[in-house]
């Protein structure tokens, strides 16, 4: 996973797996109560709209997608299908590619990084 390869000074590989998890876990709660929302870009690009930067522990959108629609519950799951749905598109595995960096959005407006 992308995410891996963004470690704290002194942080192991196995130490930001686990921040990873728990961080995508705490996301996906955020997703299933309503305290954030999936949203889904014209590119099929996701993000996560009240997802700050405090509570992403340099996760990106991409990468938490990636976790939850790999290990996640399915009440989250669902909120991205609804997402989805809203968008009239699914998400894009071109959009979210690039290591995390593909297309994504920051306080609402989407970008790329090159």
């Amino acid at each position: 996973m992308p995410c891996d390869t963004k470690l704290k000074a002194g942080q192991s590989i196995t130490q930001r797996k686990e921040e990873i998890r728990d961080t995508v876990a705490r996301l996906a709660r955020a997703l299933v109560t309503g305290q954030v929302k999936a949203i889904v870009s014209a590119q099929g690009a996701v993000a996560f709209q009240g997802w700050t930067d405090a509570d992403r522990n340099r996760v990106t959108d991409s990468c938490a997608y990636r976790q939850i629609m790999a290990t996640g519950t399915a009440q989250a799951k669902l909120k991205i299908q609804a997402a989805e749905q809203l968008a009239g598109r699914t998400v894009s595995r071109q959009a979210i590619g690039n290591g995390g960096q593909g297309l994504h959005a920051h306080n609402g407006v989407w970008h790329g990084h090159h």
